[in-house]
């Protein structure tokens, strides 16, 4: 599970107003954010008609992830804050830590798809702070550290300090809020306007990456990131399973990874990695100017022009093109060129 220290969740116990929470939900903004480039990397690196289960499990993962920034930044707007996206520092260096310096013996890098990435990476990410174990082959899951807490208790610590401020905080203009888009469901995206609906929305991010402490399924009554996750690491899906005393197991349709299907891609790529005049470089350069005008995009959205989310999806999907010919490029190393997803400051 991920790691935070205590002193964070501490300072947002000992808040004594809205505002003393905003530095709190722009890191939770950062936060969400960061995960979605190395899950993109890994996606994109899937071959076109290949690894179809494994492909459908990430994409769904990143929609979810993309509702979990939208989240915290509908929160941090509702207590009159002003979420900033558009920044150099906004975005990771990779590889490195996750924000909030989470999880510090986790480095967090740009690499194709494995089974490995899947283990070492990703299920470390989505882990639960009590994780259910079902039948195939558990993890050994380490215990968090003295002196750290989880992802789920950073969330619970500012859905109750939101509970105890009540709705006085919530001061923010409701027109900032982005809602009744058609990519996430009423239930899982709405206006945030008072204690009740941040705690019902945050609680969501939690849900949705980790599942409950009985149930892999979260509200949407999907499973879990963790566990899909662990689907494609145990190669076969969860199931409900009456013979086994947990209830599900890892005996469904298999989702076989085959490493045929993932392209030799080199690992945290940067664009100044690549060779001066080469398609390598311009790919890569507009794949930046893209990814730095979809993080354009996410700004104005978030701040003040929510209408503007159908150009950020749009640039989504502009993304996956620029990367697919990027991918096709292949290096005097053997390995394919790769998306490096930097701050493009021209396009600032």
């Amino acid at each position: 599970m991920l790691k935070i220290e205590r002193a964070i969740v501490a300072q947002i116990q000992a808040a004594t107003s809205g505002v003393d929470l905003h530095a709190h939900l722009q890191a939770a903004v950062e936060l969400e954010h960061a995960t979605i480039p190395p899950y993109l990397t890994a996606l994109y690196s899937i071959k076109a008609g290949t690894n179809r289960e494994a492909s459908a499990i990430i994409r769904s993962v990143v929609i979810e992830e993309m509702l979990h920034m939208t989240i915290a930044a509908n929160t941090l707007n509702a207590i009159g804050g002003a979420p900033l996206i558009n920044t150099p520092g906004f975005i990771p260096s990779y590889p490195g830590t996750l924000p909030m310096n989470i999880h510090e013996d986790l480095k967090v890098g740009l690499e194709p798809l494995s089974l490995d990435l899947i283990n070492r990476v990703f299920m470390v990410i989505e882990e639960p702070e009590d994780p259910l174990h079902f039948p195939v082959k558990p993890f050994a899951m380490a215990a968090a550290a003295p002196g750290y807490a989880t992802i789920g208790q950073f969330y619970q610590a500012i859905i109750d300090k939101i509970a105890e401020l009540g709705d006085g905080i919530f001061t923010g203009d409701p027109a900032r809020q982005v809602a009744g888009v058609p990519w996430f469901g009423k239930d899982e995206l709405f206006p945030i306007a008072r204690a009740n609906d941040a705690r019902k929305a945050l609680g969501i991010i939690v849900e949705q990456g980790e599942g409950t402490k009985t149930s892999p399924i979260d509200p949407e009554h999907e499973l879990a990131h963790y566990y899909r996750f662990a689907e494609i690491y145990h190669q076969r899906k969860l199931i409900p399973d009456p013979n086994v005393r947990e209830g599900y197991s890892y005996s469904g349709a298999p989702i076989v990874l085959d490493p045929s299907g993932i392209w030799n891609m080199v690992s945290n790529a940067k664009a100044a990695d690549y060779p001066p005049g080469s398609a390598a470089l311009r790919n890569a350069d507009q794949f930046n100017y893209t990814y730095t005008s979809l993080l354009n995009s996410l700004h104005e959205t978030f701040n003040g022009a929510p209408d503007r989310l159908d150009r950020a999806i749009g640039l989504m999907y502009e993304l996956k093109l620029i990367a697919d010919r990027l991918i096709a490029i292949r290096l005097p190393s053997g390995a394919q060129a790769a998306p490096p997803f930097e701050y493009a400051a021209v396009n600032a």
